[in-house]
């Protein structure tokens, strides 16, 4: 008998454990998430995050209700800090850029390998095979819950001056890139003079002329009318795409149970097929209308032959074989085999 009550006894103790453990989960949830974007809506990068935070508070029944910060604003608009947010945990969540996190996270700067992506089936077969799985194992490893993959679109060349159709036309252009190293290098190896800065300061700098040009998927170029800036030339060369990758913090991620995991895991897989479709649009129809509507705007559109293009992959061959150790060379290795054997 006494048995039997100490029996009773421990099973409400734990009973009433459980009961504490359950309130502690549910109090752990937070009125609001923050998740940071370097572009709002209606961009691509920016419906991404609104597609992941509608479904989630759909499918979650508003336990987690998720508030865009786009511009990187958590951080005051510095978008190589927001990986290392990310980890500290003044960010819960991102759908972030490859070439953003690449200071952080070497493996990275694969996507920006110039010209190793020939196509979106490239593309394809890089985030959605082994080499997509080995970058989410990094990024695990370096802090953060990766949950699927968006697109942010391969990265075009625009400028003031004149058409670009071989490297000897962008010598001693002043042309804009992103502060990763990486982009330095390339366009030094093309003899251009590139200057790292913001976009809030890259666009007086293009409207006055202090800088000639700037790369970046051909969708900005519409939302931002770059044609009112100087940008009178556009040169589609596909030097490089840059995915996105959508995250959670990993002590948010915690905080969730698993059941509430794998909806977030599963929105943010159905938000990221729905972005990539919606960056794509209009450069994988027939005629690709985004450029017809871009030589709409009184722009010359230049698209490179196989030969034309095969000058630019050659003058940046040296910048390729530099970063390929920097990036893993095993890694490289493998992303160029899955290229070579995609399904075009």
């Amino acid at each position: 008998m006494k048995f039997r009550r100490s029996l009773l006894g421990l099973l409400a103790v734990a009973a009433t454990l459980g009961g504490f453990s359950v309130a502690a989960t549910a109090q752990a949830y937070k009125a609001e998430y923050k998740m940071s974007l370097v572009l709002g809506p209606p961009t691509p990068w920016g419906e991404a995050g609104r597609i992941w935070a509608d479904l989630v508070k759909e499918r979650t029944q508003g336990r987690i209700n998720i508030k865009l910060y786009p511009g990187v604003s958590l951080i005051q608009g510095d978008q190589t800090r927001e990986f290392s947010a990310l980890r500290q945990g003044v960010i819960d969540m991102a759908v972030g850029s490859t070439i953003n996190w690449s200071p952080q996270v070497k493996q990275l700067n694969l996507f920006s390998m110039p010209f190793l992506m020939p196509d979106y089936a490239a593309v394809d077969a890089l985030t959605q095979g082994p080499v997509g799985k080995e970058i989410f194992a990094t990024l695990d490893k370096a802090g953060v819950v990766p949950l699927a993959w968006g697109e942010n679109g391969f990265r075009e060349v625009t400028n003031s001056k004149k058409p670009i159709k071989t490297p000897d036309d962008l010598k001693g252009m002043k042309v804009r890139v992103v502060g990763s190293p990486i982009y330095s290098d390339m366009f030094s190896a093309l003899g251009a003079n590139p200057t790292q800065m913001s976009w809030a300061d890259a666009q007086p700098a293009l409207a006055s002329g202090a800088v000639d040009g700037q790369e970046n998927p051909l969708f900005l170029f519409t939302v931002l009318k770059m044609h009112t800036v100087g940008q009178k030339f556009v040169t589609t060369w596909g030097y490089v795409c840059d995915p996105l990758v959508f995250v959670v913090n990993k002590e948010v991620w915690s905080s969730w149970t698993p059941a509430d995991q794998a909806i977030v895991r599963q929105a943010a897989l159905d938000a990221g097929k729905q972005e990539i479709a919606i960056a794509r649009k209009g450069l994988v129809e027939p005629g690709k209308p985004v450029l017809k509507d871009i030589a709409g705007m009184g722009v010359t559109v230049t698209q490179l032959t196989p030969d034309e293009r095969e000058a630019f992959v050659k003058a940046t061959r040296p910048v390729y074989d530099k970063w390929k150790n920097t990036v893993g060379a095993d890694l490289v290795a493998k992303a160029e085999k899955a290229v070579a054997a995609r399904s075009k």
